[in-house]
């Protein structure tokens, strides 16, 4: 996802050290290339070895270290990076650089750099909530630096309780970092609602028809809305899916609850995805007490669950609705019907049966199928590069629609 990003990471002097170097492997694993700058302080924390070895680079501690072969490092580091982040960032640097005072490698490569730069402060409560602490960051925002808010939560030490102050939580902070280098305003001013995860049909008070879905496609296609600038509305089956930042999250339970939430969200909604595995079927009646095993056959009797892709056809207008077809046997030709009988404008055509595809894996292998009869194949790709050429095709769509409009 990163792939051949340059992120400077500065650390600063605090117990939140150590969950920098998480972050660092996080963003070593998207692709990132990572080069650290550390204070002297941070290194009484976690040894600057520790770094070396996680970013597979030479960590800079001192504005001294260069020869004259070498140049200065603080200044190649700060043209090198395409962002600078500071995690954790402590309150005696928030002063700092709210007043351009810069003494070290880290402050001083953050007055020479062109890039953007992400503070991540982390600090206990008492420090956070000091006046000039929230000066500072109010001043910091009004310079353009882009804050990660500390978190609410258990602090340092047992003494301290819970509190703000304790750094955002990792995902949160990568969240950030990948809006920034990969964020854009193509969606902004347009609210997509995405559909996600299974839906539950209860049998009894125990027991319920569900399938295997994740929810991940579904999260990732949310995620990369909300990075090119959409408004997102998430509805969501049951899962154990992180809910991305800045996304209005509905959680259902069964078919008839995502009908209702999507429904009710469809209005002003420019842009439908559906990703949700919803049941086709459900019980015809649910028995108030748990089922016996006192018997040794059970015949469920089911009917069918309503069509909320097939129901809103009807109201589309000038929308764009998006749908997935998870095909097993005659995969082309059922998912073309799909797209015809509820008048999408793309499906997402998926077998669950190929290797890396469907269901609990982190990538898939799909085809993109559109009304005029094109089919694009794509090769095994994460979840969310899948996510990002779908809204990549959706925001075509609206460029296209536009230019039909000027010339009409």
């Amino acid at each position: 996802m990163l792939k051949g990003k340059k992120i400077a990471i500065g650390v600063c002097g605090g117990i939140a050290v150590y969950k920098a170097c998480e972050l660092v492997r996080e963003l070593k694993k998207l692709g990132a290339e990572i080069r650290i700058v550390m204070t002297p302080s941070a290194t009484r924390f976690v040894t600057p070895l520790t770094f070396a070895t996680l970013s597979e680079n030479p960590v800079l501690l001192s504005l001294f270290e260069g020869t004259e072969e070498q140049g200065v490092p603080h200044i190649d580091l700060a043209r090198w990076c395409e962002l600078l982040v500071v995690c954790p960032a402590t309150a005696n640097f928030l002063g700092k650089v709210a007043y351009g005072i810069s003494d070290d490698a880290l402050t001083t490569t953050i007055l020479a750099t062109r890039a953007p730069v992400v503070i991540c402060p982390a600090m206990n409560s008492a420090m956070w909530e000091k006046p000039v602490v929230q000066e500072n960051i109010a001043r910091l925002k009004k310079l353009n630096y882009e804050i990660v808010e500390p978190a609410w939560g258990p602090l340092a030490t047992t003494a301290e309780g819970e509190g703000w102050g304790r750094l955002a939580d990792l995902p949160h902070i990568t969240h950030k970092i990948i809006q920034m280098l990969l964020g854009s305003k193509e969606l902004a001013g347009k609210k997509v609602v995405v559909t996600a995860g299974p839906t539950r049909e209860p049998l009894d008070p125990v027991r319920f028809i569900s399938n295997h879905s994740t929810g991940k496609m579904g999260f990732a296609i949310a995620d990369a809305a909300k990075l090119k600038g959409a408004q997102v509305v998430l509805v969501s089956g049951p899962t154990h899916l992180p809910v991305p930042p800045e996304v209005k999250y509905v959680e259902v339970t069964t078919s008839d609850e995502m009908f209702e939430a999507v429904n009710r969200e469809y209005k002003d909604t420019d842009i439908l995805i559906s990703a949700a595995a919803v049941a086709d079927f459900k019980p015809k009646r649910i028995s108030k007490d748990k089922i016996k095993k006192d018997r040794t056959d059970l015949l469920l009797e089911l009917t069918r669950t309503v069509d909320i892709l097939g129901s809103l056809a009807k109201k589309k207008g000038k929308r764009i609705h998006v749908g997935f077809a998870l095909e097993t046997s005659n995969t082309e030709k059922n998912a073309r019907q799909k797209l015809k009988e509820k008048n999408l404008d793309l499906i997402v055509l998926n077998n669950p049966l190929e290797e890396g595809a469907g269901f609990y894996w982190d990538t898939n292998k799909v085809t993109l199928i559109f009304p005029d009869g094109r089919t694009e194949p794509l090769p095994m790709r994460s979840k969310f590069e899948i996510a990002l050429i779908v809204l990549n095709k959706v925001v075509e769509m609206l460029e296209n629609r536009t230019k039909q409009t000027v010339m009409a």
